[in-house]
């Protein structure tokens, strides 16, 4: 699986129609509206906003399209295919439509909506997904910067963190490297 590292635009003109892309990330249902809500608040006299997301959850993998009161299947479902074709999570894609006067029909509406939308995936960073897990560890106050250094070496991170006796800390860690990480770090009790 892949996620996006940036956002991505593009925009063309086919037979006086105007398309425009955008290509964000997202890891939320909440965050894919937002979005939306944001793009077509900067093209308030477009015709149409078709769009298609990807999200990766707890229950698996969430997908959804809208063709915009375009034909069904011509707009919102091309670009689905684009995202479920590059393996791509978390990402959304809207599509503005200008209509220029001329019908496109449906095939022309799909090429358009999913070329439009290539070009701007096409322009975007895309990395490998890896799924990350939150962890309770429990160090000694000298392995806090040991930890600190494995964390940055995996792309972890400190979620949360407790000084007592000891340091509890809630990290945030590839899972593949889980059990490595819990079994180096974690005070072992006798």
């Amino acid at each position: 699986m892949q996620i996006l590292i940036e956002t991505g635009f593009a925009e063309q003109t086919i037979t006086k129609s105007r398309f425009i892309a955008m290509v964000v990330p997202c890891t939320s249902e909440r965050e894919v509206g937002m979005a939306l809500r944001a793009f077509a608040a900067k093209h308030p006299t477009a015709h149409h906003l078709a769009y298609a997301f990807r999200l990766k959850t707890e229950d698996g993998i969430v997908q959804r399209f809208s063709d915009a009161g375009e034909p069904s299947g011509t707009a919102g479902m091309p670009v689905l295919k684009l995202l479920e074709g590059r393996n791509l999570i978390n990402a959304c894609v809207g599509v503005i439509r200008y209509y220029g006067g001329i019908n496109l029909g449906t095939g022309g509406l799909a090429r358009a909506y999913g070329g439009t939308a290539k070009l701007a995936l096409d322009a975007t960073k895309v990395a490998d997904y890896v799924e990350m897990k939150a962890v309770k560890l429990t160090i000694a106050y000298n392995q806090m910067d040991y930890v600190t250094k494995a964390l940055s070496k995996c792309n972890g991170g400190i979620l949360d963190k407790a000084f007592n006796e000891n340091i509890d800390l809630i990290v945030s860690i590839p899972a593949a490297d889980v059990a490595d990480f819990v079994n180096r770090f974690s005070i072992k009790s006798y």
